[in-house]
């Protein structure tokens, strides 16, 4: 199934990120900016040239903007592939924004298959990462989930969290 192998990509990823950044607390990132939405509309090529700079060299708040500059659809055609793209090279290094939108993404089938248990992890994540508009909408998404779904959400996300603090605990540790 495409949706889970993506899905499961997602939590490698997350995973991944976690244990090579446990010393910088890789589940809290820091925001700062590097570009804006708002510059799109006064400088668009300098600003779009600018943000794509910046994400492919890693930014996350840049990625954010990209997936935003084509989830919205404003200033170009709507594009949910290049929005999940850059959303979700965003969510990996812990951008609550992205996070929540990614989360939305996959809960209302956004160019991807509808999956309340993406769903609810990535929301949950974002949530963690500060979102409290994300925590309302887990619990929304939780509401509508069978109870088996919400079952193997938790055990993903406590498999997530286990890992995350055996290599914090390990970095600590290590001499």
């Amino acid at each position: 199934m495409i949706g889970f192998s993506r899905f499961m990509l997602f939590i490698g990823f997350c995973i991944t990120s976690a244990l090579a950044c446990a010393d910088d607390n890789s589940l809290i990132i820091p925001a700062t900016e590097q570009c804006s939405l708002e510059r799109f509309s006064s400088e668009p090529k300098i600003a779009f040239d600018e943000c794509l700079n910046f994400a492919q060299l890693g930014y996350a708040d840049a990625q954010f903007v990209l997936g935003e500059y084509w989830y919205q659809g404003k200033l170009t055609p709507r594009d949910y592939q290049q929005a999940l793209k850059w959303f979700e090279q965003a969510s990996v290094q812990g951008h609550a924004n992205a996070q929540l939108r990614l989360g939305t993404m996959f809960y209302r089938g956004e160019g991807v298959p509808s999956n309340s248990i993406q769903a609810y992890i990535v929301l949950k994540m974002s949530a963690i990462n500060g979102s409290d508009e994300a925590l309302d909408a887990a619990d929304r998404v939780a509401a509508q989930m069978q109870h088996s779904e919400l079952e193997v959400a938790n055990q993903v996300l406590a498999q997530i969290f286990r890992s995350y603090l055996l290599e914090l605990s390990n970095e600590t540790y290590a001499p």
